[in-house]
């Protein structure tokens, strides 16, 4: 693997990410917003610890799905990116696994998540490992046995959406939602790290 994750991590995380007055970010070639953690771990305990019951699913399912559509657009104006073409592309040597491992060292970089492929099957599955990722509060959720990585789980469906679900599709009608991702384990559960499984859907 080419793919110098170190050095990725290293130089993404200098970069200076700056917002404009309404509060958004124009970088990537879309806006994202910098809020605290603790608002979105906040929005979704709180969605999902209100719902009835039988409403459950769903509600995580509309917080999976958010995450989900975000990363796929927000995945694609990463790796069309200047940053990207400066430092991550030169290292790119196999696509799109290598672009999928470099990725990775984005999102840990920018700090949501301490996250890497453990497994990848080509077109097929993918596993990833994730340490430290802000949904894990563990001061807030203790050992809830309710895993609450809504984010990393629409992500990472998401960039296998990108490297295997074909042509990127501004619209979203074809290329989103071709994978799946389950979280298996999680910190907030009391586990070592936090695991994704992601499949074909």
């Amino acid at each position: 693997m080419a793919i110098n994750r170190s050095k990725i991590i290293d130089d993404m995380s200098k970069i200076k990410i700056i917002g404009n007055d309404e509060g958004l970010v124009p970088a990537f070639n879309v806006f994202i917003t910098q809020l605290p953690a603790a608002f979105w771990n906040s929005f979704a305990d709180r969605l999902t610890n209100m719902v009835q019951p039988e409403l459950l699913e769903p509600a995580e399912y509309l917080l999976v799905n958010a995450a989900h559509e975000c990363g796929y657009h927000t995945g694609y104006g990463i790796i069309t990116s200047e940053e990207w073409n400066a430092v991550v592309q030169p290292m790119v040597e196999k696509v799109p696994e290598d672009i999928l491992y470099g990725a990775y060292a984005i999102l840990t970089a920018w700090g949501w998540g301490k996250a890497e492929i453990v497994e990848l099957i080509p077109g097929k599955k993918k596993v990833v490992r994730a340490y430290d990722y802000y949904e894990s509060d563990v001061v807030k959720y203790g050992k809830s046995g309710k895993k609450s990585a809504y984010m990393l789980r629409g992500v990472c469906a998401a960039f296998m959406d990108l490297a295997y679900g074909g042509q990127y599709d501004s619209t979203g009608k074809t290329g989103l939602h071709t994978f799946k991702c389950e979280q298996v384990k999680g910190i907030e559960c009391g586990d070592p790290y936090g695991e994704f499984v992601v499949t074909k859907a």
